[in-house]
């Protein structure tokens, strides 16, 4: 069957096209009577007219789409962050587009023939910012989420406190006595690894007799073991905690102890950094930091929301949480 059109809802109604375009846009108050507006709702519901969005944005202007660019999908982050700006985005009548960046974390094309014609808005990752050149072309409101707030490219910034997650992390080890760190950081480019690294620094200096070796790593695990190794095994004292600035990270320094026949957490302390789930399917389990990856999702859509509606968007840092679990322990004698 045909999809029906508003003027099958108008002819069943008895009413005109113009009636049903005001009842059905909402707009019918003070202009057709109440018996009119339900005889119209009546028709469409028993026709089962849907309006056709695609025509009613092209003459307001407006797609209701959002583009979210995110560095990959096989991480549970970026997912859980698709879901928070999902559930945003439903509730004004907005759809989100998830769009990863096909090398990662590098360069990308627009993935539409016109950005500026099929989107209202993009929300990214600073891990996919590489990914946004050709889509920013088009001079779209543009969310970035963990990313530096001095940058102006963005009208709005949704950060979490990185630092004092990682603060908490490594003050989390010294209080447990460990004096000899590897952080084993992640080998890419970016504002949030900086912030990661600085943090750890920071929260050192308490402890004027404590060490630290810093390897870097692809953010695989494949990769992660093979520089946990390479660190592991380098001359001079051995390092008795690994600082990961990921769970991914933190997976490949755990496969790397135990290839050296050594345990966690009696001989080496392993940290990780997101909370994905991964964090609970090695075992031990990883102490890591917990981030709000919903949270950071519905923030971001609502930040472009106010951003398109003129507001100013919240733009303080949300926080974080450290969740010990069985990979940290104190150091042996």
């Amino acid at each position: 069957m045909a999809r029906p059109t508003s003027k099958d809802v108008a002819h069943a109604a008895g009413v005109s096209q113009a009636a049903v375009s005001l009842v059905l846009g909402d707009k019918w108050r003070g202009r057709v009577s109440e018996t009119t507006a339900e005889r119209v709702r009546a028709a469409a519901r028993d026709l089962g007219y849907r309006p056709n969005l695609a025509a009613r944005n092209l003459r307001l202007g407006s797609t209701r789409t959002v583009l979210l660019v995110v560095p990959a999908l096989t991480n549970d982050f970026f997912a859980r962050v698709y879901t928070g700006a999902a559930r945003i985005a439903a509730a004004h009548d907005f759809g989100v587009v998830l769009y990863p960046s096909p090398d990662g974390i590098g360069p990308a094309k627009d993935p539409f023939a016109s950005a500026r014609s099929a989107l209202d808005g993009v929300i990214a990752s600073s891990m996919a910012a590489g990914a946004l050149a050709d889509i920013r072309g088009a001079d779209l409101p543009l969310v970035m989420l963990d990313s530096d707030p001095a940058d102006t490219t963005a009208a709005a910034h949704v950060n979490v406190d990185l630092a004092a997650g990682m603060r908490q992390m490594t003050e989390h080890l010294l209080a447990l006595g460990h004096r000899r760190f590897l952080h084993l950081a992640a080998d890419v480019d970016s504002w949030t690894f900086a912030v990661r690294a600085d943090a750890i620094a920071h929260a050192l200096r308490t402890a004027p007799d404590a060490t630290r070796r810093t390897e870097h790593a692809p953010l695989t695990v494949h990769g992660a073991r093979a520089a946990a190794e390479r660190a592991l095994t380098a001359t001079g004292p051995r390092p008795t905690a690994v600082i990961c600035d990921d769970d991914i990270i933190a997976a490949g320094a755990c496969k790397a102890v135990r290839r050296l026949g050594l345990r966690i957490p009696e001989d080496i302390s392993v940290t990780g950094f997101d909370d994905l789930a991964l964090a609970t399917a090695v075992d031990p389990e990883l102490t890591t930091i917990r981030m709000p990856a919903e949270l950071v999702g519905e923030r971001g859509m609502q930040a472009l929301l106010d951003v398109l509606d003129g507001k100013e968007p919240q733009s303080d840092a949300l926080p974080v949480e450290l969740v010990v679990r069985d990979s940290t322990a104190p150091p042996t004698a």
